[in-house]
């Protein structure tokens, strides 16, 4: 095979372990930023539900989370729905849909899906993958089979996240 036709390399995939109505989550904002800035689209995060049993909406908060990647528009609505996470703890599922119809996302969709549970399957396989690789707490990573664990603490995590993403590039 001729070296100039073989396709491109694939991304490097970081898993982005979250509950949605965790505040340390929300702070890790500011890395999942930096890191898609500096990586583009050679670095792939991914959303990765791990909703806490102490966070009553977080489960919901994830399935919104999935209709709204259905829709179209995943990352701003978590990021959105994030920026909230008071705001969700207080008043509960109404954010979710406000969330939704801010962003122009079909609101009544959004509703149904929470009622008729289309995206538990998804939430509940994130949730039990997760406990597999023991994630413990919010935010955790996942980069080049490696765990990251930012439920703790968040310092240092983008330059280890870096330096193993660098690794994987070949950078």
């Amino acid at each position: 095979m001729n070296e100039s036709t073989t396709a491109p390399a694939s991304p490097v995939v970081l898993e982005a372990w979250f509950d949605l109505q965790c505040p340390d989550c929300f702070r890790a904002l500011d890395d999942v930023r930096a890191l898609r800035d500096k990586y583009g689209d050679r670095l792939d995060v991914q959303l990765r539900h791990f909703p806490l049993a102490k966070h009553k909406h977080a489960y919901a908060a994830a399935q919104a989370a999935e209709e709204a990647f259905e829709q179209g528009k995943g990352w701003p609505y978590t990021e959105a729905l994030l920026a909230r996470t008071a705001e969700l703890g207080e008043r509960g599922e109404p954010v979710l849909l406000e969330v939704a119809t801010e962003l122009g996302l079909d609101a009544e969709e959004f509703d149904t899906a929470l009622i008729d549970g289309r995206h538990l399957l998804t939430v509940d396989a994130d949730e039990a993958e997760g406990k597999a690789i023991k994630v413990t707490g919010t935010p955790t990573y996942v980069i080049g089979g490696e765990r990251l664990d930012g439920g703790q603490s968040q310092e240092g995590l983008r330059e280890r996240i870096e330096t193993i993403a660098d690794r994987l590039l070949g950078a």
